[in-house]
């Protein structure tokens, strides 16, 4: 069975992440993860953190000669700001006098909810770890995923879709999305450069206001087959799995499948997505059918299955709960008025966040693979779904 998890603190020694159920014969490259770790820091809007992390995985298991052995992957991504925290945050029991307490709860954070649960006195050990710090060690076992699919002809994407009120207003293609990616220079990763000036003032009002702002990113599957996902259980549905995936992301408050949101206002003629067959020598079919849609509203996925066509998926950011002009909050210790607490923080994390959705959608998407085609090898893997692939071309 393919599983990942990840441990760590976000001012603790180091971020672990792990990854099982991955056939052998995988090829990982190294600077492919160290790529996406950089790309999450990137983006206009970011904290004084970003400058002083240099995120880099070492892969301590799983992984020999450059491929996948079968065994469970670890990685490791140390900490730079540790040094500044040992005796903070110390494993043993160290100094009390030297804790750094969060007294007062910030509005729209897992402080008051995770102290409450876990009967802390602050919500110091809440912050540690509900951080979205921990979104590094996802998005350093997305390539693993990511390299996972590329065997199998599906790559992964994503853009900056809206800014606060400043929105892209007209459809992104493929191309684009992939350009966007590929970018060395990250400002807001939007694939119209008016549209991306139009969300950086956004960002700088929030800047000179002591405020914080959110936003949309979409991510795009380009070259799933149809097949993945299933209707037969509603626990297995592709929509379900992805939708949960990403909102597990931090700050993502709602997550949208195709146009899934317009959809809701529209009458049905519109909203579905028509049914054409290409002839054999025709390429405009789905990848690997012959059939063909003229839209994709539908996002991919009809039923809780793939159908062949991009798979997209938005995530909605409400805007970072820390503020630097903080809201009102109580005092965990008196229970007076006060405000909430600030540590430093990020304006805007709609890019990163669209890289931490890549990677959660590309671990989804690999996962369902995995048990559909199956296979110990890469090789055995790929052999099934070429088996696949011919079944359904002759449909």
């Amino acid at each position: 069975m393919f599983r990942f998890s990840t441990a760590g603190e976000s001012h603790g020694e180091c971020l672990i992440a792990m990854v099982s159920g991955m056939p052998a014969g995988v090829t990982i490259d190294e600077a492919a993860i160290n790529h996406e770790l950089w790309r999450r820091q990137q983006g206009y809007g970011r904290g004084g953190r970003m400058r002083i992390e240099r995120d880099t995985a070492q892969i301590l298991s799983g992984v020999r000669h450059g491929k996948t052995i079968g065994s469970p992957i670890s990685i490791r991504i140390e900490n730079n700001d540790w040094k500044n925290w040992k005796e903070v945050l110390p494993v043993g029991k160290g100094d009390p006098e030297k804790h750094k307490a969060v007294a007062s709860p910030r509005p729209g954070h897992a402080d008051l909810p995770g102290a409450l649960k876990y009967d802390f006195p602050d919500a110091r050990y809440v912050l540690e770890r509900a951080s979205a710090r921990e979104s590094t060690a996802r998005v350093a076992v997305g390539p693993i995923a990511r390299q996972l699919l590329q065997a199998l002809g599906i790559k992964i994407a994503s853009h900056v879709i809206r800014v606060g009120t400043a929105e892209l207003d007209r459809a992104a293609v493929w191309n684009e999305i992939e350009e966007v990616s590929q970018r060395e220079r990250i400002l807001l990763s939007c694939v119209d450069e008016e549209a991306e000036e139009r969300m950086k003032q956004v960002v700088d009002q929030a800047l000179r206001t002591g405020d914080s702002v959110g936003g949309v990113f979409e991510v795009v599957a380009h070259g799933v087959p149809p097949g993945l996902g299933t209707y037969a259980n509603w626990d297995e549905r592709l929509d379900g799995l992805l939708a949960a995936a990403v909102m597990s992301l931090q700050a993502v408050k709602a997550v949208e499948i195709g146009r899934g949101v317009t959809a809701a206002a529209a009458f049905g003629s519109v909203v579905h997505d028509a049914i054409h067959y290409a002839p054999e020598s025709d390429q405009a079919g789905a990848p690997h059918t012959r059939f063909a849609r003229e839209q994709n509203n539908a996002g991919g996925i009809e039923g809780g299955i793939s159908n062949g066509e991009d798979v997209i998926v938005r995530g909605y950011l409400k805007p970072i709960s820390t503020l630097r002009r903080p809201l009102q909050s109580v005092s965990f210790e008196t229970r007076e008025e006060v405000k909430a607490a600030y540590e430093r923080s990020d304006v805007c994390v709609v890019p990163a966040a669209g890289v931490a959705g890549e990677a959660m959608v590309a671990l989804t998407l690999a996962k369902l693979a995995i048990e559909k085609f199956g296979g110990d090898s890469l090789r055995e893997m790929v052999r099934n779904y070429q088996g696949y692939r011919d079944q359904i071309r002759r449909f």
